[in-house]
């Protein structure tokens, strides 16, 4: 929003940020209809969430660590390692349950 607000076209705006023009456009429409708040997540329609925001943490806090404290023996986690450590908890769940969280988890680290 700030370079729309000095001036700089959707499409410039796209290279600048490595965004699709589209996306860059949806943006600004969002702000222009709404503006701050129009940035805000909109309700979603799918689903309700299968993890309670604790049990989503608690999915987490194994990407915050390194994996000799959580006691296992590697030097950096690996994809399959931090989806095995995020869902013990669960047992029943499955690696494919946890996997956007534990990616979201990883890159943010």
């Amino acid at each position: 929003m700030l370079l729309a607000a000095r001036g700089r076209s959707t499409a410039r705006i796209a290279a600048q940020t490595r965004m699709h023009v589209d996306t860059v456009r949806t943006w600004r429409g969002r702000f222009a209809a709404g503006g701050l708040p129009g940035l805000s997540d909109r309700r979603r329609s799918d689903r309700p969430p299968s993890f309670t925001p604790p049990q989503v943490a608690q999915a987490k806090a194994p990407a915050c660590r390194l994996p000799a404290e959580t006691g296992v023996p590697l030097a950096r986690w690996s994809c399959p390692e931090l989806a095995a450590a995020a869902i013990r908890p669960w047992p029943r769940a499955g690696p494919g349950r946890c996997a956007s969280i534990t990616r979201t988890a990883a890159a943010a680290r």
